[in-house]
């Protein structure tokens, strides 16, 4: 994959699991990082994350798998025919996707009619 896709993919992830963070995690204490992007031996840029424990580990996790896929054309997680994702991480990375869809969806819709979030 490219480095642009590779940057792209990890910021999806990011903005997915900190909304769902932010959303679902709320009384939960939350540290502030910094997720450093390399791939292809390239530093190629860092992103702020304000996560609690779990969802941290899994943002890790999941930039793990991105800097190790194997296709040079990255199929989307659900169609890849070797998938990486252990089945627990799988289906918390599934669930985290549609209810953080879902609430991009809903936000998206709101800011379209002016209203406020």
């Amino acid at each position: 994959m490219t480095d642009e896709k590779f940057i792209e993919q990890n910021q999806t992830v990011v903005k997915f699991i900190q909304l769902y963070c932010d959303d679902k995690h709320k009384n939960k204490d939350k540290k502030d990082g910094i997720l450093k992007l390399f791939y292809n031996g390239k530093n190629l840029t860092s992103m702020p994350y304000s996560l609690c424990d779990e969802c941290e580990s899994l943002l890790l996790y999941a930039n793990q798998r991105l800097q190790n896929c194997p296709h040079e054309i990255k199929p989307k997680c659900r169609n890849c025919p070797n998938p990486c994702y252990e089945k627990a991480q799988w289906k918390q990375m599934a669930k985290i996707m549609r209810t953080s869809g879902m609430k991009l969806g809903l936000i998206k819709i709101k800011r379209f009619f002016g209203a406020q979030i």
